[in-house]
C-alpha cells in the first residue's frame, strides 16, 4: 500500500488542470446541418442580400401608400402575387395587388395593407386604414448585406446561427474539431456489461458515464478495452491511444498496490498531481505523457462521475474552445442535516422532493447516489455540518 500522504485542493487542483489544457487548434470543414454546438474557426461572410429583395412583412394587399392616406380609400385589384412568383403588372395610381406574406412587392408599390384593415367589394377593395411608405415590407438587404460577417472566430454555433448561414446560401461551415478523448477502464475485475460475471467480477460503469459526459461537452469519447492491473499493458494501452487529445484512465489511481497509474506516468511521462482533497475523489490524479494529458479517475462510479463534473468537465470545454459551463443553479432549504468530512470539499448528491434538497448521496462505489439525484451541492473544506433548513445552491444535472 503506498498512502496518498498530501493532497491539493479542488481549487488548486482546478488551476493546474486548466494551465495545462491547450485549446485545440485541429480544424474541418463540415456541413451546416451537423454543425450545432461547434464552434467556429474561420469567419463566416455572406455573398448575397437577405432578403434578396423587397417583400411583404403581411398578407394584405400591395399599395402605393399616397392612395391610403385618406381613408376610407376605394382600389382597383390588378391582381395578385404569391411567394415565389414575380407580378408581371406595374402598380398605377389607384390600384392594389393581392399579396402573400414573404412575395415580392411588385414594381411601383411602396407598402402593403393587412388584410384584416380591408374589405373586398367585387373587382374593388375598401381600404380602412391608411399606411406609410415601406409600412409592412421588409426591405432588400435589411437582414443580411453582401460581404456582412455572419459568424466570427471563436462562436458557439446554435440553432439561429445555423438559419443565418442557410438564409446567406452558405453549405459548409469551417470548425474546431472535437478533442479526442480516450477512455481505458482498468482493473481485473472489471468486465464489459452484457458478458457474463464470474465471481469477483462488477460491470463497468465508468466508461459510459464518462462518454455521455465527454460527448455533452464538446469531446469524442474514444472508449478502448478495459487493461488489466499490469503496468505493461497500461503501457501498452498508452501507446495504442497516441492520437487521442486526452486520455483517461478509470481505476489505477488509488493507493493498493495494484494501482499503477503513478508508475505509469513515472515510466512515461510526469504526475503533474496526486490526491485532491475531496469527498469522493480523493486518489485523483493529472498527469502528462508527451503531449498528451492523462487524467486518473478513482474507480469508483460515484467518485468518478462527480471528479467529471469538478474537473472533467471545465478542462475538456476549455480544450474544445466551448465557454466556461453554467450549470442550472437552484437555492433550496436542506431536508436533513449533513455531517461532512473536515478539510475536504464535498460534492454531495441530492434530490429537490416538496420544495427542499434531500441528500441522496449513499456511497462512492453506488451509482445510485447519483442516478436518484437532481443534481449536487458542494460543502466546503472548512465546514463541518450543514444543518437542515439551511439554504443550498443546488446545481442540478
Amino acid at each position: 500500500m503506498r498512502p496518498i500522504l498530501e493532497t491539493i485542493a479542488l481549487t488548486d487542483a482546478r488551476a493546474l488542470l486548466l494551465d495545462a489544457a491547450r485549446p485545440i487548434e485541429r480544424t474541418e470543414r463540415i456541413a451546416i446541418r451537423a454543425a450545432n454546438g461547434r464552434v467556429v474557426s474561420q469567419p463566416a461572410t455572406s455573398t448575397l442580400e437577405v432578403p434578396p429583395f423587397d417583400r411583404a412583412a403581411m398578407d394584405g394587399y400591395a399599395v402605393i401608400a399616397e392612395d391610403t392616406f385618406n381613408t376610407p380609400a376605394m382600389l382597383r385589384l390588378a391582381g395578385a402575387v404569391h411567394t415565389g412568383e414575380v407580378s408581371p403588372h406595374h402598380l398605377q395610381r389607384g390600384e392594389c395587388i393581392l399579396i402573400a406574406t414573404g412575395a415580392p412587392l411588385p414594381a411601383g408599390a411602396d407598402a402593403v395593407v393587412m388584410v384584416e384593415h380591408t374589405e373586398s367589394i367585387g373587382n374593388d377593395v375598401r381600404v380602412l386604414t391608411p399606411v406609410y411608405p415601406r409600412q409592412h415590407v421588409s426591405r432588400r438587404a435589411t437582414d443580411i448585406s453582401i460581404g456582412q460577417t455572419l459568424l466570427y472566430e471563436g462562436d458557439v454555433i446554435n440553432p439561429s446561427r445555423i438559419g443565418a448561414l442557410a438564409a446567406a446560401g452558405l453549405t459548409h461551415i469551417d470548425v474546431y474539431n472535437r478533442p479526442t478523448i480516450a477512455i481505458v477502464s482498468t482493473g481485473n475485475e472489471i468486465v464489459e456489461p452484457g458478458q457474463p460475471l464470474a465471481s469477483g467480477q462488477i460491470y463497468d460503469i465508468n466508461r459510459f458515464t464518462l462518454s455521455a459526459v465527454i460527448e455533452m461537452h464538446g469531446g469524442v469519447a474514444d472508449v478502448r478495452a478495459t487493461v488489466s492491473d499490469n503496468v505493461d499493458k497500461l503501457s501498452d494501452a498508452v501507446a495504442a491511444t497516441e492520437g487521442a487529445d486526452v486520455l483517461i484512465f478509470s481505476g489505477g489511481s488509488s493507493v493498493g498496490e495494484r494501482d499503477l497509474m503513478v508508475d505509469l506516468l513515472q515510466r512515461h511521462g510526469e504526475v503533474i498531481f496526486h490526491g485532491i482533497a475531496v469527498k469522493p475523489g480523493k486518489p485523483t490524479m493529472l498527469g502528462r505523457i508527451g503531449r498528451r494529458l492523462v487524467l486518473g479517475m478513482p474507480g469508483n462510479p460515484t467518485s468518478c462521475l462527480s471528479n467529471a463534473y469538478m474537473l472533467l468537465i471545465p478542462m475538456l470545454r476549455k480544450i474544445a474552445r466551448l465557454p466556461e459551463y453554467q450549470p442550472h443553479v437552484i437555492t433550496l432549504p436542506l431536508a436533513r442535516r449533513i455531517v461532512s468530512t473536515t478539510g475536504r470539499h464535498q460534492f454531495y448528491t441530492v434530490k429537490v422532493t416538496d420544495g427542499t434538497a434531500v441528500p441522496a448521496f449513499k456511497a462512492s462505489g453506488d451509482i445510485t447516489s447519483m442516478s436518484h439525484a437532481d443534481g449536487y451541492i458542494e460543502i466546503p473544506a472548512q465546514t463541518d455540518i450543514v444543518e437542515a433548513g439551511d439554504l443550498v445552491d443546488v446545481k442540478l444535472f
